[in-house]
C-alpha cells in the first residue's frame, strides 16, 4: 500500500500558486492547462516518480487496440501515469506510424488518457528527407530516421537549404496533426513533445557526429518556431534529450536554449553492470543543472537488463529515488515479439515489477488522476 499523501503535495502547489511563483514554461503563451500541467510537475518530481510506457494504450506482446486495455494495467491494476506515443511517418501523410499504428487511434488514446487525468508524451521518428528522395534500393535504414549517410541533412532542410520547403510540409502535417488534439470541449490539450532526440548519440540523421551543434540547435529553434509562432500552437512542452553521457558539457552540446526548452531529460539502456554507476552519474548533474535552470527532467526512455529477474527493484529504483526526476518510461512491448521484459511474451511484466509499482516513491495513473493537474486550483 502506498503512503505517498498527494493531497499535500498539491495542497503545497497551490500554496506556491498564491505565495512564492512556481516556474512557467518557456512559451509565454502557453494556455494555462500547459501552465498548470508544467507547474504541477515541477512539484510532483520531488514527491515522486511517474511511471510511463510507450505505446502502452495502443498494442502489448499479444494484443493490437484493444479498448482500455494496458499491458501495464495487465501487470499490476493501474495504468502508466504518463503514455507514450509515436509520430514516425506523419510526415509522410501516412495514415500510420512507422510501427503501424494508426494515427486517428493515436488521437482517441490521447483524448483518454488526457481525460484520465495521465500526462502525454510523444517522440518523431522523422524519415530522413534527404537520401530518402533518392530512388534505389539500398539495403539498411536508407531513408529512414537511422540513415546517417549524410552529414548535409540538417543543413539542407534549414532555411536557404534545397530541402526546405520539403520540411516545412512536413511540419505542416504535424502541426495539423498537433491542433486536432483537443479535448471534448474544444481546449487543446497539453503534451511534451521530444523531437530529434538522443542528439549525443549518431545513430539518427540529428545526432553529433552527423551535424554540428550549431545546426541542431538551428533546427530544434526552427521547429519550435514554427509550431509556436507559425501555428500559433502554445500547449506543448518541449523535452531537450541526450543519449548516454558522461559530463553536463557533452549533455548541453548543441542546446538550443531555454526559452525553448522546458525538460532536459535523457534515454539511457542497460547494457550491463555499469549501468547503474553511468545512470547514477548522469542523472546527478542533469537533474542539479534541471533544477538551476527551473526545468522538469525525465529519464524519458531505459531498459532493463535481459535475464535480470529484480531489475526494477534492485538497479533502476535505487538511482533514480536519488534525484528529482519527474518520470520514468520504458520503451514498447513489440507486437508479436519472443522476447518480453519478463523474458514470456505471454507475461509482459516481471513478478519484480510489482515491487516498483509499490514502492512509495513510484507514480501511476491512480496516484495522481484524483487531482487535476491540468487547472488552475
Amino acid at each position: 500500500m502506498k503512503t505517498l499523501n498527494l493531497a499535500s503535495v498539491f495542497t503545497f502547489l497551490t500554496i506556491c500558486s498564491f505565495g512564492q511563483k512556481l516556474p512557467l514554461p518557456a512559451d509565454k503563451k502557453a494556455t494555462k492547462e500547459t501552465v498548470m500541467l508544467y507547474q504541477s510537475l515541477y512539484v510532483l518530481k520531488n514527491k515522486g516518480i511517474m511511471y510511463g510506457h510507450q505505446d502502452d494504450l495502443m498494442y502489448g506482446y499479444n494484443w493490437w487496440y484493444e479498448k482500455d486495455r494496458s499491458d501495464t494495467k495487465n501487470a499490476v491494476g493501474d495504468y502508466p501515469a504518463v503514455a507514450g506515443f509515436e509520430l514516425g511517418h506523419i510526415e509522410l501523410g501516412n495514415d500510420r506510424s512507422l510501427d503501424s499504428v494508426s494515427f486517428d487511434q493515436i488521437r482517441e488514446q490521447i483524448k483518454a488518457h488526457y481525460k484520465r487525468g495521465g500526462v502525454i508524451t510523444m517522440s518523431w521518428h522523422l524519415n530522413n528527407p534527404l537520401t530518402m528522395q533518392i530512388k534505389d534500393n539500398l539495403p539498411g535504414p536508407h531513408g529512414t530516421a537511422w540513415d546517417v549517410s549524410s552529414k548535409e541533412v540538417v543543413s539542407s532542410i534549414l532555411p536557404g537549404g534545397k530541402n526546405h520547403e520539403l520540411f516545412n510540409s512536413w511540419l505542416e502535417r504535424l502541426a495539423t496533426f498537433f491542433l486536432g488534439l483537443k479535448d471534448d470541449k474544444g481546449t487543446p490539450i497539453p503534451f511534451i513533445f521530444r523531437p530529434f532526440h538522443e542528439h549525443s548519440g549518431s545513430f539518427f540523421w540529428w545526432g553529433t557526429t552527423i551535424c554540428t551543434d550549431q545546426e541542431y540547435s538551428a533546427l530544434w529553434r526552427y521547429t519550435v518556431g514554427f509550431l509556436r509562432d507559425k501555428k500559433n500552437l502554445h500547449n506543448i512542452l518541449y523535452a531537450y534529450n541526450t543519449d548516454r553521457v558522461t559530463s553536463l558539457e557533452q549533455y548541453l552540446k548543441g542546446y538550443p536554449g531555454d526559452d525553448i526548452i522546458d525538460m532536459l531529460s535523457l534515454d539511457m539502456y542497460d547494457r550491463g553492470e555499469s549501468f547503474g554507476g553511468e545512470l547514477d552519474n548522469a542523472l546527478g548533474f542533469i537533474t542539479s543543472e534541471a533544477v538551476s535552470r527551473n526545468k522538469l527532467t525525465a529519464l524519458s526512455e531505459t531498459g532493463e537488463r535481459r535475464g535480470m529477474k529484480d531489475w526494477w527493484s534492485a538497479v533502476l529504483l535505487p538511482v533514480v529515488s536519488k534525484y528529482p526526476v519527474g518520470y520514468v518510461l520504458t520503451w514498447r512491448d513489440t507486437f508479436n515479439s519472443k522476447y518480453s521484459v519478463s523474458g514470456n511474451p505471454a507475461q509482459s511484466f516481471p513478478e519484480d515489477f510489482k515491487n516498483f509499482f509499490n514502492s512509495p516513491r513510484t507514480l501511476f495513473l491512480k496516484d495522481v488522476q484524483k487531482e487535476n493537474i491540468y487547472k488552475i486550483k
